[in-house]
């Protein structure tokens, strides 16, 4: 029997369902149930009737969906999979600031702690950022961890202070400015896709900016064939699934996360064989995080 064929076998034994995020390795991805971006997937999570989800992503999104299914037993494949972003933040820092700004709301991006959604007000994702700040009545902002995200919230909603935290992706702060004028100047007739998590020099010489699904339900509706995608390279395997056509770039010939990249298919059956690596959380801190979680779900 093939790994492949084990998971399939245990997936239906231990009643479980597999969630992959797109930056997951092609292999992982082909296995998930569903694949998709960190919103559709916690969506996914919380409405499924299965005893047992299988986050193939990193902890903050397996943290994410215990906080929103606390009955169900969430088991992370790779447990060293982190997110450096996301430790860039902690719940004291965040304190500091609410104390700092007692005025100001507080969002938190969803790549960010259990901790650190517990002291938030809301929570939100890429593709949701601007639906969840404009429907928040407050003049200031706190928003968390990303400051490129920030930056670029703030560019759309100019009403609003938005307050950066300093943090930043660390894959796709490699983006250079260079590479992506070479690829433009030497690729004809090329788009420039990019996650709003780059830095602002990377956007603005982009022909769209949007989450991982967003950017490929853009490729996908373009009568353009070539393109450049400026965010970690695990998209392109679904781009070209739905685009078999059409050519895709990456910066550097391919920017890879490697907390993304450390599932492999024999952690997803060792995780279902031994049901080993369950996310468990304080319940005061999850009915906490619980409320900053729901309140995007609600909006």
């Amino acid at each position: 029997m093939s790994v492949i064929e084990e998971i399939i076998a245990l997936k239906r034994e231990k009643n479980a369902i597999i969630l992959a995020h797109y930056y997951q390795r092609p292999e992982v991805q082909e296995v998930a149930d569903y694949i998709g971006d960190s919103y559709y997937l916690s969506k996914i999570a919380k409405d499924s009737d299965k005893n047992t989800i299988v986050f193939c992503g990193v902890k903050f999104m397996a943290e994410s969906a215990k906080i929103l299914s606390p009955h169900k037993k969430v088991l992370l494949p790779a447990l060293d999979a982190g997110c450096p972003m996301a430790d860039m933040a902690t719940a004291e820092k965040v304190l500091e600031y609410k104390s700092k700004y007692p005025k100001a709301a507080v969002v938190c991006y969803i790549n960010s702690s259990a901790e650190v959604k517990a002291v938030s007000d809301i929570c939100c994702t890429s593709s949701n950022a601007l639906k969840i700040i404009n429907s928040i009545d407050n003049e200031q902002i706190i928003f968390l961890p990303d400051k490129n995200l920030a930056s670029y919230i703030q560019e759309k909603v100019p009403d609003k202070e938005i307050i950066p935290w300093p943090g930043f992706c660390i894959t796709h702060k490699r983006i250079q400015v260079e590479e992506i004028l070479t690829a433009k100047n030497s690729i004809d007739d090329l788009l420039v896709l990019a996650h709003p998590e780059c830095e602002k020099e990377i956007r603005d010489l982009s022909d769209f900016i949007g989450s991982t699904s967003e950017i490929i339900d853009y490729a996908t509706s373009s009568n353009n064939r070539s393109f450049l995608i400026a965010t970690e390279e695990g998209v392109i395997h679904e781009l070209k699934k739905r685009n078999p056509n059409k050519k895709f770039f990456t910066p550097r010939g391919g920017l890879m996360c490697i907390n993304m990249k450390k599932t492999s298919l024999n952690d997803v059956r060792d995780v279902l064989l031994f049901e080993k690596n369950e996310i468990l959380l304080d319940e005061e801190l999850r009915i906490n995080a619980f409320d900053c979680l729901m309140r995007m779900h609600t909006i």
